[in-house]
This record gives C-alpha cells, sequence and structure tokens, in this order.
C-alpha cells in the first residue's frame, strides 16, 4: 500500500518514513509543494500524509486543488497548528482528519488505518474485471468462479494496479514504480517481467498482454 508523506523537515520525514515502512506501508517522501503536486499527477496513492507550512506554498492551498480536480485519495494533515479554527480550516479545505505535532507514532497509525478502512468501506472490497476477481480484502484472485489463489503483496499490488487501469499501455518503468519506493536501491530489471509471469499463471496469458517496447496491458471486455 503506497503513501505520499509531504514534509519539509527533514529528521521528521525519515523518522516518519522509517515507521511507516515498518508498518507496512510503500512510503515517497516530498518536500515541497511542486514536489508532491508532481509526484500526486504520476502516482497512484492509496493515502497522503500533508504537512502545512512548507517552503514554497501552503498544504492546505494543495489539499484544496487536490479536491477541485476531484481526486479522493484521504489527506490527514500533519501540522503543528492546533487551535479549533485551523482544524476547521483543514477539513472544510478537503482533508479527511487533522493531527497536530507533535503526536505519538500509535495515534498516527490507527488514525491512518482508520481512513483506510472507511475507503475501503467505500469501495468495493472487489474489483471484478473480465471474468477475473480480485478480493483486496483477502488479496486472492479467481478467474470465472473458479477457486481462488492467494496473492504475495507484490502480486497483488501489480494486479490491482493493472486492473485499475484497463487497455492502458502500462510501461515497465511505471509498474516497477508501484513496487517500489523512490528512494529505494534500483531493482532487478527483470522484475516486472517475473511478476507479470506469475499473474498470468493465475490470470491467463490473453488478459495480460505485452506490447513490445512499450509494456503491458490489461484485457478488458
Amino acid at each position: 500500500m503506497k503513501l505520499l508523506l509531504l514534509e519539509d523537515d527533514d529528521l521528521l520525514a525519515e523518522s516518519l518514513a522509517e515507521s511507516l515502512k515498518d508498518n507496512g506501508y510503500l512510503v515517497d517522501v516530498a518536500a515541497s509543494v511542486k514536489a508532491a503536486s508532481s509526484l500526486m499527477a504520476t502516482e497512484r496513492y492509496e493515502l497522503a500524509i500533508i504537512d502545512v507550512g512548507l517552503p514554497d506554498g501552503s498544504g492546505l492551498t494543495l489539499v484544496s486543488q487536490w479536491r477541485q480536480q476531484n481526486r479522493d485519495t484521504p489527506i490527514l494533515i500533519l501540522t503543528a497548528r492546533d487551535t479549533w479554527e485551523d482544524k476547521v480550516i483543514g477539513l472544510e479545505k478537503g482533508a479527511d482528519d487533522y493531527l497536530t505535532k507533535p503526536f505519538h507514532e500509535a495515534e498516527l497509525m490507527a488514525r491512518l488505518k482508520a481512513l483506510l478502512r472507511r475507503r475501503s468501506v467505500q469501495h468495493s472490497a472487489r474489483l471484478t474485471l473480465s471474468g477475473v476477481i480480485l478480493d483486496e480484502a483477502s488479496q486472492c484472485v479467481s478467474v470465472n468462479g473458479q477457486a481462488e489463489h492467494p496473492l504475495t503483496a507484490t502480486e497483488f499490488r501489480l494486479l490491482r494496479y493493472l486492473m485499475h487501469h484497463p487497455n492502458r499501455v502500462l510501461s515497465k518503468d511505471l509498474l516497477l514504480d508501484q513496487l517500489y519506493t523512490l528512494d529505494q536501491d534500483a531493482a532487478a530489471s527483470n522484475l516486472v517481467e517475473v511478476y507479470i509471469a506469475r499473474l498470468r499463471r493465475y490470470v491467463g496469458k490473453s488478459l495480460i498482454q505485452t506490447r513490445r517496447g512499450q509494456g503491458y496491458v490489461f484485457v478488458a471486455y
């Protein structure tokens, strides 16, 4: 599960990122409004943690812009501003929750889980496409009503991304970035091919097609 963390305090950002990774999340870190905007435009995040005071603008303005663009990513505001007026403004701008600094790590994780649970209720727990049923709760896949196959976390993330972007050519680099965060060491160049081959054993070769020199397509019909 991939999260975006927008925080310009290097030490806090590093500490938060490590804590989130220890709790099973993938994290991309941005230190400015510009960097966060760029990432949000090209990546798909399950949740964003946004600081308010940033070197090149306001996190609240960024949240408002995302909501105007109909982005429904859950957003947790993280800031030192702790008055009730600040909280009201943050929520009115489109944030889903508001946590003030300093905070306890356990509270942050609990709030993240609550936001993600709320989102899972709003979205179907089963993603169905071309006879493929992906159960997001159990992370299992079945085809045409046959027996379910459990997926590894990486297989699940990759298949979920493919099914959320049907009939689109997705480059290997784009798919690789869904599996690894920006600050990790470069993965093996054939990693995507390995996981595509695994997924084809579950859903069939015809549904995940290779476009030579371009990438892969999940075929929807």
